[in-house]
């Protein structure tokens, strides 16, 4: 529908006054009145209408791992339950202790992907994959088994964490190994290689001083219908020879000695069939140096302390119950030094508008401060905040590591 425009406006009442016959000011005015009115009806309509397709478009394009992880949870027996109060619930979340790294080593959401091919970041090594579009979201697409390489660029560092967003099959492919990493660019799985291997069903690690026999863990029958055709987050943390693995809040492997290669490649498997129901996806995959930084010393040696590990709902500010882990250790911190007043910064990437990003960010760092404030009883008048935006990036925005290196928090010290 064309949008009326004042000059528009004001050529049709020219016409209009020309065709009418002669009236009194008064009516002239009435008309004119009117004529003005019915303008701004249209224009105001005009303007719900296309705030309204916005939106819909907008809704439609954001990540289905938001989607998925508001529909996923289900009570055991499988009836279905509210997802978001089941991963929200703080005592679901308490024990959660994964924070993940803040040197972002390599990062794809498939957002930059030609759909049809396969992703330019990975290296391919065997099988049928390719980006598709999934609920308006870029993903890679296995219908098969399927093997790629992840680029480290050097050495794997001896701490660092792994993270995977991955939709199993919801027809039940058959098989333990859905997703499956290993570090160096050959299955070895000795006992100076360990490989770690997730389904639906559960999980079992072979080599590095593990066996099928001694690690599978099975999910029982609740947790494997939430794992199936929805988003499951994987991620690893490697700290030395110390290996913790995550599914979604749960920590499923707590091993103090773990041979996982270092090497400048990480071997993945990805499985899926040609039946509908069958694919596998992968919708997003971020490794990250973690640094040894405690909080304190970072802000009495830098003034300054980065975190990646405080989350937020895609274009939100809504915390991700995921962050409890990093809000401890900053409220811990606060408690242990009652003395210390700091300044949170929001950060954002350059995606969107600079105007956008820094009403998102300063959001965001007022969030933080209202849940250190009402969760850990911290005083308000010892945090101050400020959104930042796109305006001091920590990498250029020039690649998807790099802006994702630049999503973050800041605390500063004052």
């Amino acid at each position: 529908m064309p949008i009326l425009r004042p000059r528009q406006f004001g050529l049709s009442a020219l016409l209009l006054l020309i065709t009418l016959p002669t009236v009194s000011h008064a009516q002239l005015g009435g008309l004119r009145r009117r004529a003005e009115e019915e303008a701004r009806r249209r224009l105001a309509a005009e303007a719900e209408a296309k705030a309204k397709a916005d939106s819909t478009r907008a809704a439609a394009a954001r990540d289905s791992v938001a989607r998925a992880d508001s529909a996923r949870a289900r009570q055991a027996g499988g009836t279905a339950a509210p997802a978001t109060a089941a991963r929200s619930a703080p005592q679901v979340w308490e024990n959660y202790d994964f924070v993940p790294g803040s040197k972002v080593l390599f990062y794809t959401d498939f957002s930059e992907d030609r759909v049809g091919n396969f992703a330019r970041g990975l290296r391919y090594k065997a099988g049928s994959m390719d980006v598709v579009e999934r609920d308006s979201v870029r993903m890679l697409r296995s219908t098969s088994r399927g093997e790629f390489m992840l680029p480290v660029g050097t050495k794997l560092p001896e701490r660092f964490t792994l993270e995977i967003d991955v939709i199993a099959p919801s027809a039940g492919l058959g098989g333990y190994d859905i997703v499956a990493f290993e570090g160096g660019s050959a299955w070895d799985r000795s006992a100076t290689s360990a490989e770690f291997n997730w389904a639906a069903t559960g999980t079992l690690i072979i080599g590095g001083g593990q066996t099928a026999a001694t690690s599978t863990i099975n999910f029982p029958e609740g947790l494997v219908s939430q794992n199936r055709g929805n988003v499951t987050h994987l991620r690893l943390l490697m700290d030395g020879p110390y290996a913790k693995l995550y599914s979604n809040e749960r920590r499923v492997y707590n091993i103090p000695e773990l041979a996982f290669k270092r090497d400048s490649l990480i071997r993945f498997l990805v499985k899926g069939g040609e039946e509908p129901g069958q694919e596998t996806y992968v919708s997003m995959i971020r490794l990250a140096e973690s640094e040894v930084d405690v909080l304190y010393d970072a802000l009495t040696a830098r003034g300054r302390w980065v975190t990646q590990g405080i989350l937020f709902e895609i274009n939100k500010s809504d915390l991700k119950p995921e962050s409890r882990p990093v809000l401890k250790e900053i409220a811990a911190t606060m408690q242990k030094y009652p003395d210390l007043k700091i300044l949170i910064e929001g950060h954002t990437d350059n995606t969107g508008t600079a105007a956008g990003n820094l009403t998102l960010s300063d959001a965001r760092a007022a969030a933080v401060k209202t849940a250190l404030v009402s969760d850990f009883a911290i005083a308000a008048d010892r945090i101050t905040t400020k959104g930042m935006g796109d305006t001091a990036p920590a990498a250029p925005n020039t690649t998807a590591t790099g802006r994702a290196q630049n999503r973050r928090v800041e605390i500063v010290k004052q």
